[in-house]
């Protein structure tokens, strides 16, 4: 079976016959599960979203709406067998289909590839092809469907002209000019559209209509906007004017519109967006991969090298932003590496191992993996002390960093790193390094229970952040002023536990933007459940919070709010052992502490020979965010319940 919503809402049975899903509420709830991408979506959610003034038996009606797409997309299900496609979760409804039985997201997954791989080209093209119309097309014109409607317009949009911009640039693309005329023509606003059609019909040998192409684009942006052509399409048309814009884009880059430079300098301009934060952070991943790219196609194993290793960016957190390209980055400097060879230049291996460690993020890795990368990490180190350099030495001691959470109770070690960087970066004029090893500091002092250590590294990491334009450093150590307000809400005088949780959600807005998903989703759920465990109060249950990565170690806690004792015991049970991450010790006191209100013996010991190390840690506090209070507290639980006779 497939769903489409690229056009009217349909779904086809395997043999390509349609499925009747009924009328247009159903088809109405079917596509708004479709637009939650296989998240769960609470019945209040959809009620409010079908109905503007909804009636006084909108659920019943809801629950009446499922049942019967239940019945048209199972329709050989056996009674009193639980649904697999339409399926009811905690307090609302998922849709659970693989992203290739589902349009839009084949066509989301192609384009992301395409933008990452522009050897993915074909997935694009294919994906384009499945538009048979606006998307959502029969659905009322809801908030929520104008929103989606009006995203995954602009997302087609961008996707026809990064398929062009990639066949250009291939040096092929003659026979767009008719496609993007048509384009240009319904969209004359997209500058970038403009500088593709003209380049297409150059490539086709239309000289005179390339350049009139972009006369009519002046005239247009002119007129309407009251705004110059960009330097993009002012310079394409010196060069075609000239004669000198090239037919053929190999080992070329882009990166923005009109704009092409070699993937020396686009890892360069890569660099400096990363530290911007928000969307510039988000372009600079996927600036830099395509630098990588770009320089891998060279065939030249030197430059493939210093491209990757130009990318030298402070990181911080044990959790990839994008575990994709991360793995690609890491999966392209191996490649360079095996291509060096080990008589290759050790300035270029030591960045290529620094490289590895750094994208390796101990959270997203396990077995193997993870080894590969603390050997990668010991590597660099070694190299880079036998080079004698400074700026190598700080990077190659970020990715020593990243890799040392092999168990809990590692702050010390953690602080004696970020110690070793900070003075490296200081006495060598290393700014931003600087700025690392006080946030790495801050960690290790939080971790530690020393507040004002961690508050004292805070402010040397602000002052030097104003000098360097590095606005994600208030993000981070507005957290840690929010994790001190919780902890000091349990004290006599101190702030009360609803203002501490305020502070925590002024930090969730400041850090939503910051372009950091990796280390943003599941941070605020908790951090308000560590705020209630400080005051012995139970987790909180709110349906809407989105607890990512942390949910199956949240999960018992939540249900036990909820009096659902046999069910928080299942996923007690099922939890798996936490990731090497900033927040083991407080997954592992989750652990213990859900094993103790449910008498289990055993997962208690585990949680407690886990823990041991860490006794004198603050659980959860290694990020410098949040706390769950001491470690000892709950080692002592777990290690009296895993002793009771």
């Amino acid at each position: 079976m497939r769903i489409d919503v690229l056009g009217a809402v349909r779904a086809l049975r395997d043999d390509g016959g349609p499925i009747d899903l009924g009328g247009p509420r159903h088809r109405e709830v079917l596509a708004r599960l479709v637009a939650a991408e296989g998240r769960m979506v609470t019945t209040d959610t959809l009620v409010d979203d079908l109905w503007t003034d909804p009636p006084a038996r909108a659920v019943g009606a809801l629950r009446t709406f499922v049942a019967a797409l239940r019945r048209a997309l199972e329709p050989d299900r056996p009674p009193r067998t639980p649904p697999r496609v339409l399926v009811t979760e905690g307090p609302g409804y998922a849709l659970r289909l693989p992203r290739e039985d589902v349009d839009v997201h084949r066509f989301q997954d192609a384009l992301a590839l395409a933008r990452r791989d522009p050897g993915a080209v074909g997935g694009l093209d294919a994906a384009l092809a499945s538009w048979r119309g606006p998307a959502y097309a029969d659905v009322p014109a809801s908030p929520w469907a104008r929103r989606e409607r009006a995203l995954l317009e602009e997302r087609r949009l961008e996707a026809v002209e990064l398929r062009a911009g990639i066949l250009l640039d291939r040096g092929e693309g003659a026979d767009l000019a008719a496609e993007l005329g048509a384009h240009v023509a319904e969209h004359p606003w997209r500058e970038p559209a403009w500088g593709l059609l003209a380049r297409a019909l150059y490539r086709a040998g239309r000289r005179a209509d390339a350049l009139d192409t972009l006369r009519r684009a002046r005239a247009m942006l002119v007129g309407r906007l009251g705004l110059d052509p960009g330097t993009g399409l002012q310079r394409l048309e010196t060069d075609i004017l000239n004669g000198s814009a090239p037919l053929e884009g190999s080992g070329l880059v882009w990166s923005g519109p009109g704009v092409r430079l070699g993937p020396r300098t686009t890892v360069d301009l890569a660099r400096t967006l990363a530290l911007a934060g928000g969307d510039a952070l988000v372009r600079s991943r996927r600036e830099r991969l395509a630098a990588v790219r770009a320089a891998e196609r060279t065939g030249d194993p030197r430059l493939t090298a210093r491209v990757i290793g130009a990318y030298d960016v402070p990181a911080l957190w044990s959790r990839a932003d994008d575990p994709e390209q991360s793995r690609a980055v890491v999966e392209a400097a191996e490649r360079t590496l095996a291509a060096l060879g080990p008589d290759g230049p050790a300035e270029l291996r030591a960045r290529l191992l620094a490289t590895i460690a750094v994208e390796s993020r101990s959270a997203d890795l396990s077995g193997p993996d993870l080894e590969r990368a603390r050997r990668a990490a010991r590597g660099a180190e070694e190299l880079a002390r036998d080079l004698a350099d400074p700026a190598l030495l700080a990077f190659a001691l970020n990715g020593v960093f990243l890799q040392t959470f092999a168990r809990p109770g590692l702050a010390p070690a953690r602080d004696a790193i970020g110690a070793e960087i900070l003075d490296l970066a200081t006495r060598h004029g290393l700014p931003n390094f600087a700025v690392l090893g006080h946030l790495v500091r801050l960690q290790c002092a939080s971790a530690l229970g020393d507040l004002d250590a961690a508050a004292s590294h805070a402010g040397a990491a602000e002052r030097l952040a104003a000098t360097t334009e590095a606005p994600l450093v208030p993000v981070l150590t507005g957290w840690l002023r929010a994790r001190v307000a919780a902890e000091h809400s349990t004290r006599p005088g101190g702030p009360s536990a609803a203002a501490a949780a305020e502070q925590y959600r002024a930090s969730e807005d400041a850090l939503r933007t910051a372009g950091m998903p990796g280390l943003h989703r599941g941070l605020f759920p908790l951090a308000l459940l560590g705020l209630r465990l400080l005051h012995d109060r139970p987790a909180p249950a709110d349906p809407r919070l989105d607890w990512g990565p942390y949910r199956p170690w949240a999960l018992p806690l939540v249900l036990l709010a909820q009096d659902r004792v046999e069910e928080a015991r299942t996923a007690l049970v099922a939890s798996p052992e936490p990731a090497h991450d900033h927040l083991q010790e407080a997954m592992w006191c989750l652990t213990a502490r859900a094993a103790v209100r449910l008498g289990e013996r055993g997962i208690a010991a585990r949680a407690a020979a886990a823990l041991r190390e860490a006794r004198a840690e603050h659980a959860g506090a290694a990020c410098g965010m949040l706390t769950l209070g001491p470690v000892a507290r709950y080692l002592a639980e777990a290690t009296a319940c895993a002793g009771a006779g």
